[in-house]
């Protein structure tokens, strides 16, 4: 007998890796606080709002499967297109911001392997803001068919925590998980010289599916 629903499979969607450091504690506190909640009404105080976080938590880490795009150069993150720029090297910098709504598990652009993760240290301004550009940052490069990809992920004033899910000289997928931002953040991809955008300031960015460059 036929089903009367679609029977497409639904895509999975797992947690983050790197969330345990946070979202062990909240989850923790809201369970022992519930069940002395039931002795208590007392416990509800902390019961409730270590629920509410936990929740907000889970939503937060949730890392959903991505059908992923393979042509052209794909989107690191998930967000909205902040700024389209012309590098001063002839390269174009595209800034997508990321805000506590969106996916925080960053992508690679394209195949290729990883040539350089540089930690540098900085600031925590809120990551809409100009100054962000010298926060805390990880520096990513990728060999890629079509020359070295930069990408950055650069920490706001909530995200102080960067998690780089691959090392250097590891070979990549293009739209496999490359790493984590905690809370919200930036992410800027360099498309190399001579390569167009073909995204908007505005324009809303999925990770590993919406596609960068102009054909």
């Amino acid at each position: 007998m036929p089903h009367s629903k679609s029977s497409a499979p639904r895509r999975r969607v797992g947690l983050a890796r790197g969330a345990s450091p946070w979202l062990l504690p909240t989850a923790a506190t809201a369970a022992v606080s519930l069940l002395r909640a039931r002795r208590s009404g007392r416990w509800a105080t902390v019961a409730v709002p270590a629920t509410v976080l936990t929740a907000g938590m889970l939503w937060f880490f949730r890392d959903p499967e991505r059908e992923i795009t393979e042509d052209g150069v794909v989107s690191p993150a998930d967000g909205v297109v902040q700024s389209v720029m012309p590098w001063k090297d002839g390269r174009t910098r595209v800034a997508i911001f990321m805000s506590p709504l969106n996916v925080h598990v960053n992508r690679a652009p394209l195949s290729g392997t990883v040539t350089s993760v540089e930690h540098v240290a900085g600031g925590f301004v809120p990551a809409f803001n100009k100054e962000s550009e010298n926060n805390e940052r990880v520096i990513w490069h990728f060999d890629t068919e079509i020359g070295d990809v930069e990408v950055v992920q650069i920490a706001g004033a909530v995200a102080r925590r960067i998690v780089p899910y691959v090392p250097r000289g590891c070979k990549v997928e293009q739209g496999e998980r490359i790493g984590l931002i905690r809370f919200g953040s930036r992410v800027d991809v360099y498309l190399p010289e001579g390569m167009g955008s073909a995204v908007e300031v505005g324009e809303t960015m999925t990770a590993g599916v919406t596609r960068l460059d102009r054909d």
